[in-house]
């Protein structure tokens, strides 16, 4: 099997490549015609284009955040409808679902804010392939070496990390190892249809506080309070204090197993 795949250079394309060693790489200032060559013997496309979402969200940022998105889908979408690839999974995120509501796949609204927007408008651009096509919808990705939990890590072992705001907010997360596991199970499988790539345990934001002290024998008696994260990002810390309480319904009715269902697991094995 061989594999075509944008953003290679993140997080998650970095252990795309590391867990299927025969990728192609797909660059975003490829044009079309560039992409359509690229994906001559190509089974699966991986699409994971799009700029970094933890950022200050400035009206110019925003415009960054769509086109490499939107446009960037577009663009691989048109060439696969030419090619002869036998599988795309493009990328999303449970920004998809509103705040403090209880959501697996069958919650059919999108948020009514800019990342439900995004998300809606990505996964439409995704949905014009002709191709058999599986949206995975992200939560906080954990991994030592990128995501979310390599930049929490220095604060924390300084001994200076803690709860943000009140600590109620809801956090769904998965192990970079079981994001893997996804995406091989969902190419053998063949499966389609929009997938949340989250643990079936989301925490809140004090029981992983208080989880990534305990695994690296740190006080966690900081508090970051919300109007800080605010002032650093403005708009953009939506996705830092959102409280996102997903599950993935529709992995485990296709019988997915997770390796690192619960967060002490995960730590553990990450920080071990």
């Amino acid at each position: 099997m061989k594999l075509a795949i944008t953003g290679a250079n993140g997080f998650v394309g970095n252990h795309i490549q590391e867990t299927f060693t025969d990728c192609v790489i797909i660059e975003r200032n490829d044009s079309e015609e560039t992409i359509l060559k690229k994906l001559q013997n190509i089974d699966v496309v991986i699409n994971l284009a799009g700029a970094p979402i933890i950022k200050k969200w400035s009206d110019a940022y925003k415009k960054v955040l769509i086109s490499s998105r939107i446009d960037t889908t577009k663009k691989i979408v048109n060439a696969i409808n030419k090619s002869d690839v036998k599988h795309f999974i493009s990328t999303s995120a449970i920004g998809a679902y509103p705040d403090d509501t209880i959501c697996d796949e069958r919650h059919v609204e999108y948020a009514d804010d800019f990342l439900g927007q995004l998300t809606k408008e990505w996964e439409a651009e995704a949905n014009l392939c002709e191709k058999p096509t599986t949206i995975l919808r992200f939560g906080v990705i954990l991994g030592e070496d990128g995501g979310a939990l390599s930049q929490m890590l220095l604060p924390f072992r300084l001994g200076i990390g803690g709860i943000i705001g009140d600590g109620k907010m809801m956090m769904s997360w998965i192990d970079i190892a079981d994001l893997m596991n996804i995406y091989k199970f969902v190419i053998e499988r063949k499966l389609t249809g929009i997938f949340n790539a989250v643990a079936p345990e989301p925490i809140s934001n004090y029981t992983f506080t208080k989880a990534l002290g305990k695994a690296l024998h740190r006080p966690t008696f900081f508090p970051l309070p919300e109007f800080v994260l605010k002032i650093m990002y403005g708009e953009g810390a939506t996705v830092l204090i959102g409280s996102k309480e997903i599950y993935p319904k529709a992995l485990l009715n296709e019988g997915f197993v997770f390796e690192y269902p619960k967060i002490h697991l995960s730590l553990d094995h990450l920080l071990s």
